[in-house]
């Protein structure tokens, strides 16, 4: 198989009006055209497994597409940083951090489009990420990427109320008066031990909606309901692993994290192609 690189003037060209004609018509394609059986099956570790080593092979594949698309990863992840230590944000780095991950089905949608052609023998190039812009199945995408939205900005301000509640309303001098207060600090303590379970319970909430939809919808037009349901319907057919799934990409977000946000340069396309190879695992269309 033959991978290509083109023009980055003609991509963008033609990626921007795929979107452009994708959005136009996106109310019109929620409910999906593809009424083909969906079964769900049950997956285990040595699934999630395979499904990694798979996403990383396809990572080194197409090594030079993959870098080029989340590159906006680690620079949004660096301005987010900056813009809190810098506006009196230290309280809501955390949260930041991970309320980004949150986002990050939608953002690998292109991922999963890259992972398709190239399991099903086609060439691969930069503009084939932004293929779903175009594709029936956009509409019912753009509308879970809102959702998705919705519930980060919830998340952040759940989170600002959990700090006014146990810090106070007055923000820190410094980010170390911060950070000392938080892990010294009984109000500190309060403010961990009421925001980790709070947060894994939004992140819970999104894996069971999301962790089989968008690839689903990037393969099949079958409308958002229907993504939505067989995501959930994986969830509960597969609760523990599909758990474990969410504590190794929670582990491997904050790797990459660490070093203001770099790390997920590697992260992000190694993640966004193991989800396409779980899909696969976990759902079978007849």
């Amino acid at each position: 198989m033959v991978q290509t690189i083109g023009n980055p003037l003609t991509w963008g060209v033609g990626a921007a009006r795929a979107a452009g004609s994708g959005i136009a018509n996106a109310a019109s394609h929620m409910g999906g055209r593809d009424t083909a059986d969906i079964t769900v099956r049950e997956i285990g570790m040595d699934d999630i497994k395979a499904a990694l080593r798979a996403g990383f092979d396809d990572f080194t594949a197409m090594r030079s597409d993959v870098v080029f698309i989340v590159l906006f990863y680690p620079l949004i992840g660096a301005f987010l940083v900056y813009s809190a230590f810098n506006a009196t944000m230290v309280p809501y780095i955390f949260p930041l951090a991970s309320g980004f991950a949150l986002l990050g089905p939608v953002a690998a949608t292109g991922l999963y489009e890259m992972s398709r052609r190239r399991e099903a023998g086609q060439d691969v190039s930069w503009a084939d990420a932004f293929a779903p812009f175009g594709a029936p199945s956009f509409g019912a995408i753009f509308g879970l990427g809102v959702y998705l939205l919705a519930v980060f900005m919830v998340w952040m301000a759940v989170a600002a109320l959990i700090y006014r509640v146990t810090m106070g309303a007055v923000p820190p001098e410094s980010p170390l008066q911060f950070f000392g207060d938080a892990l010294t600090t009984p109000a500190g303590f309060a403010m961990i031990l009421i925001g980790i379970p709070i947060g894994a319970a939004f992140a819970l909430g999104v894996l069971a909606l999301t962790i089989v939809s968008f690839p689903l919808l990037v393969d099949r037009n079958v409308g958002l309901p229907r993504a939505v349901v067989t995501s959930v319907e994986v969830a509960k057919k597969n609760p523990r692993t599909v758990i474990a799934w969410g504590l190794i990409v929670a582990g491997l977000m904050a790797v990459g994290s660490a070093p203001l946000f770099l790390g997920l340069i590697v992260v992000m396309p190694v993640l966004g192609h193991a989800t396409w190879h779980l899909y696969r695992k976990a759902v079978v269309a007849a």
